[in-house]
């Protein structure tokens, strides 16, 4: 009288399934799936195999799995490789704007050179050459100012030539930036001559 009825409802069903006989299956009735290839199985084990099974697992395959990526993108970044680059440096866009840049001679990569001699030169204590390395921090700073216009104007105009339906946003920034580096400081590695035409 106070059971739970879920409970006498459990207890109906078993004994249905009780006073029933389970019936084998027939071999030749067909399972409704097919069978799975030997190669897929097993590919299908092994990753199960490999699936870490705790947190610390985990965060050790991420972890690895990192390393890996981010030692793809350094090989990538020294030889080219444009399937493993970093978002930024990937496209056509951004690959002709590197080799617009590495093709040609730029102002702005002999800035830190430069920089060093100068510094060296305002220590020294004599006014007259300091007024002189004064004098070549601005001149320098206004060469690469018009070498910067320069190369954004003549970039922005091949990129539209050679790209006219391509999203060209940040591409000409992005050569820029090149710019202030060394040429053998450069990643992706320079793939163009001085003087190639790309």
């Amino acid at each position: 009288m106070f059971r739970s009825r879920s409970k006498d409802g459990q207890a109906a069903t078993s004994k249905v399934t009780a006073d029933q006989p389970q019936q084998p299956r027939d071999p030749q009735a067909p399972k409704g799936r097919p069978t799975p290839k030997r190669s897929d199985s097993q590919s299908q084990r092994r990753s199960r195999a490999q699936t870490p099974t705790n947190r610390k697992d985990a965060v050790k395959a991420q972890r690895e799995a990192r390393r890996t990526d981010m030692a793809r993108q350094r090989e990538a970044l020294a030889n080219g490789d444009e399937r493993y680059l970093p978002v930024r440096d990937k496209g056509p866009v951004r690959r002709f704007a590197r080799d617009y840049i590495d093709s040609r001679w730029c102002v702005a990569e002999f800035f830190l050179p430069m920089a060093v001699v100068i510094l060296v030169l305002t220590m020294v204590r004599v006014p007259s050459i300091q007024s002189i390395a004064l004098l070549l921090w601005l001149v320098i700073i206004v060469l690469i100012a018009i070498d910067s216009v320069v190369i954004w104007v003549r970039l922005g105009a091949r990129l539209k030539e050679k790209f006219p339906k391509e999203n060209l946003k940040g591409a000409k920034a992005y050569a820029i930036m090149r710019t202030l580096q060394m040429r053998r400081l450069r990643l992706p590695k320079p793939q163009v001559k001085r003087g190639e035409r790309p």
